[in-house]
């Protein structure tokens, strides 16, 4: 059963699904850096516990105990790396990717900001070619897809080729933890092409570049407004015949304002679940808030062990 299949049992099904998926694989190493408080330590054990990941704790040690003693959580099984504090635990954890002991990294109990400025640095960071773009993997229950959308969390104002790879990023996730070629909606207040709006401008041009190859994987329309997107009947109504239209699995929204906006009126509004997940640099990151629901914070890491096992997969096929 994969994430897009429409049958419905109850309201946050689609999560069950990945979760239960990635119960099926090996689970991967995850450096966990700075797991201090109750949220984020609670977390990984937790997704330890449902195999969904194998947790090493970067930080300071003795906190890290007392977090657990004092949350009574068992964390006697896991590995403890030592670093004195957050910003040196971000660029331990960076180390401990390079050195190949974790095929995924997970936020603690630090600032983004923190962790993303070791992930980013230009000389120990762990850039890729690609940008490096945030990816909401959203259960919302009035929907019947599994919603992606993207970037709502890294970049703020991104230009022409930035979305290009916000948009291949978000496509090679879900042909990863999916199946089918995702229908990728570029969102703008319309759905006509207005050099009044630019992000119209911005969502032909990718359109266009898909056509050509320069995005591949998936099937773009855009710009359409957030209810052509979602709604078939206010696409019928606006007159527009595509495949996408009404039924959009990715939705790529024009900066991280609009897409941090309308990622938080899906869950407080529509009570749907977040999971988030980082993408384009050398390994996944799990990128969890201290608002995440305990289905969140399980279903960001079901998407990172399924996501590391189609890497570790492909990895290992010989080259054509």
């Amino acid at each position: 059963m994969s994430i897009t299949d429409t049958r419905q049992k109850g309201p946050h099904e689609k999560y069950e699904r990945l979760i239960a998926r990635a119960k099926q694989v090996r689970s991967p190493k995850t450096i966990v850096v700075h797991p201090c408080d109750e949220s984020s330590l609670r977390g990984a054990v937790e997704a330890a516990e449902a195999k969904l990941i194998e947790p090493v704790l970067v930080g300071p040690t003795e906190k890290i105990r007392a977090a657990a003693q004092k949350f009574h959580l068992d964390i006697s099984r896991f590995e403890i790396v030592h670093a004195p504090y957050s910003e040196a635990a971000a660029a331990k954890g960076v180390e401990l990717i390079h050195e190949g002991k974790g095929e995924l990294l997970m936020k603690g109990s630090l600032h983004t900001d923190e962790l993303m400025r070791s992930v980013t640095s230009g000389t120990t960071g762990l850039r890729t070619a690609r940008r490096i773009s945030h990816v909401f993997v959203m259960d919302v229950p009035t929907y019947k897809e599994t919603l992606f959308v993207t970037d709502a969390a890294i970049n703020i104002f991104p230009d022409l080729e930035c979305k290009r790879d916000i948009i291949q990023n978000a496509i090679d996730l879900y042909t990863q933890i999916g199946q089918a070629a995702p229908r990728v909606a570029i969102l703008s207040a319309v759905e006509t092409v207005t050099t009044k709006i630019p992000s119209t401008i911005d969502a032909a041009a990718l359109c266009k570049m898909a056509d050509r190859g320069q995005i591949t994987g998936g099937i773009l329309d855009g710009p359409l407004a957030f209810d052509n997107a979602i709604d078939p009947e206010a696409a019928e109504i606006k007159g527009i015949k595509s495949p996408v239209a009404g039924r959009a699995q990715i939705l790529v929204v024009p900066d991280l304002e609009a897409g941090n906006m309308l990622a938080k009126n899906l869950t407080f509004l529509l009570k749907a679940d977040a999971a988030g997940i980082v993408l384009g640099a050398r390994v996944p990151i799990i990128l969890t808030s201290r608002a995440d629901s305990l289905r969140a914070r399980m279903a960001s890491c079901a998407v990172a062990a399924i996501y590391a096992d189609a890497r570790r997969k492909s990895a290992a096929l010989p080259a054509a």
